[in-house]
């Protein structure tokens, strides 16, 4: 009983953690351009639409999570517990460090580390579902750069539509629209992230784990949200209102796509790639847009893999008990962390020596 008391503990931490970190992030544009002023106005405004979205529309992800990458056989209230635990200290470890994690990398990659730790893995699904992690950020980018190209130019020949007099009311009521649209995608697509473990191993059924998962997801982007909403509001602010409704719109509309087929995908990256779309077709490729690249790359690779490690140790530390594996597994990251500090010391030492 403790046990269970525990999932559900975790389950709503990390639904709340989805509601501060994706859907709050959603209202970052309109907030950041002035659309909506207030902030708990916003965050109140991401909430609604996240929890709508997970009511809606969120049982495909979570029928997917629960049961579309591992046998339901496998499930159990001390696997739950394992894929929740690993990936919320996953998330943790990510937060301390700095590091933003996608909440649907972390949890497809605990469940597959416990289907690995069991040796039961239904692979096609899995490359399905990582074939829409690489198509989502891409179509997001090239949709987001033709739209940019064609706002630049209907800017140009209409000044009005940058947002000046009688304009900048509708376009910011359209901005507030699409942010809410993308919150929406938040609450169908990430509130399985939570709830899929439950269902799985059938300590709640779907409905009533939908419910209780899009509650906290609400809680979280209205009690938790506004640090993230602050940062996504100021990355944004130099777009114009329509540029950030091509952004919000296309991010949104990718994920509830991916949603109606089941498929966990990350908004962020969705978001992060029409970001840099828009700002190629503006002002070409410059030199940060190769950052932000190698960052949605570096994310899309340690997300997943990071938080499989955990749950696969987790699995041979708890439930199917290995010492070798055990150790193996920790000598890894240890030997990880290691080479990463001492490739950064180098880098500064030879840093130094040129200067």
């Amino acid at each position: 009983m403790i046990l269970t008391y525990l999932a559900f503990i975790l389950a709503m931490f990390f639904a709340m953690n989805i509601g501060a970190s994706g859907a709050a992030a959603t209202m970052g544009p309109a907030y950041g351009s002035q659309a909506i002023k207030r902030k708990q106005v916003a965050l109140v405004i991401a909430g609604i639409g996240a929890f709508l979205g997970a009511t809606l529309g969120g049982g495909q992800v979570v029928k997917t999570v629960g049961e579309g990458i591992i046998p339901t056989h496998i499930f159990s209230v001390e696997v739950a517990i394992v894929i929740l635990l690993s990936a919320t200290l996953t998330l943790f470890l990510a937060n301390v460090i700095g590091i933003p994690l996608s909440t649907s990398e972390v949890t497809i990659g605990a469940v597959v580390g416990v289907g690995m730790a069991f040796q039961v893995l239904f692979v096609n699904n899995v490359l399905y579902i990582i074939s829409f992690w690489v198509i989502v950020p891409v179509v997001a980018f090239i949709a987001c750069f033709i739209f940019g190209k064609l706002i630049q130019f209907s800017e140009h020949r209409f000044p009005q539509l940058k947002g000046e007099g009688k304009w900048k009311k509708w376009l910011s009521i359209l901005l507030i629209i699409t942010g809410f649209t993308e919150a929406f995608a938040a609450g169908m697509n990430n509130v399985a992230n939570a709830i899929g473990p439950l269902v799985g191993a059938q300590l709640i059924d779907g409905t009533s784990g939908i419910i209780m998962g899009a509650f906290f997801v609400f809680l979280g982007a209205c009690f938790l949200g506004g640090k993230v909403l602050e940062t996504n509001g100021k990355k944004i602010t130099s777009f114009s209102l329509l540029q950030g409704t091509a952004v919000s719109g296309t991010g949104g509309g990718l994920v509830i796509i991916a949603s109606i087929f089941g498929i966990p995908v990350p908004l962020t990256q969705a978001t992060t790639a029409g970001i840099v779309g828009v700002g190629c077709a503006e002002n070409g490729f410059q030199l940060w847009q190769k950052d932000v690249i190698k960052k949605i790359i570096k994310v899309w690779l340690v997300s997943p893999v990071l938080s499989l490690v955990m749950s696969y140790t987790l699995i041979h530390l708890f439930l199917l008990p290995n010492p070798y594996i055990v150790a193996v597994m920790i000598f890894m990251i240890i030997s990880t962390i290691g080479t990463i500090s001492l490739y950064r010391s180098v880098k500064i030492e030879k840093e130094t020596l040129d200067h």
